[in-house]
């Protein structure tokens, strides 16, 4: 059996959950801020008339395009491999989350589908996205 030459094979176990987590943080982000561009504007995407927990149309839309924002920094911090987009993705997924709750009623399936994307988003940049996640590699 050939032994593999270490200077060649470096094992990071967590550099494709790290940049799935990074893509669909950017993912959402570009939802978010095209949706709330569309309540700012008073698109015809939202329903005329309809009742709003937070404020109004304009309020949720702005409410929505900051937290787009902060969705698309996450993303380039996690790219950048940065400890401070890490925690920043994990707040703005968590509060991503509550965000969708409260827009289940206007759109339950893009609602759930960005919600469970949260989720993944959290698990891949709590397990794999610290600064050791090399010495995951080191437990067997």
């Amino acid at each position: 059996m050939a032994s593999v030459d270490p200077s060649t094979y470096e094992v990071d176990p967590g550099h494709g959950w790290i940049m799935f987590a990074g893509v669909l943080l950017a993912l959402v982000g570009v939802l978010n801020v095209i949706h709330g561009i569309a309540a700012i504007g008073n698109s015809h995407l939202y329903t005329q008339h309809a009742h709003y927990v937070i404020g109004n149309l304009h309020t949720w839309g702005w409410f929505r395009l900051i937290t787009g924002v902060a969705q698309l920094i996450a993303a380039y911090g996690i790219f950048t491999a940065t400890e401070w987009g890490r925690w920043l993705g994990v707040i703005i997924a968590g509060l991503n989350m509550i965000v969708q709750f409260i827009a289940l009623p206007s759109a339950p399936g893009q609602a759930l589908i960005m919600f469970f994307v949260d989720v993944i988003v959290i698990y891949g940049l709590l397990t794999y996205g610290g600064r050791d996640r090399h010495s995951l590699a080191d437990w067997n």
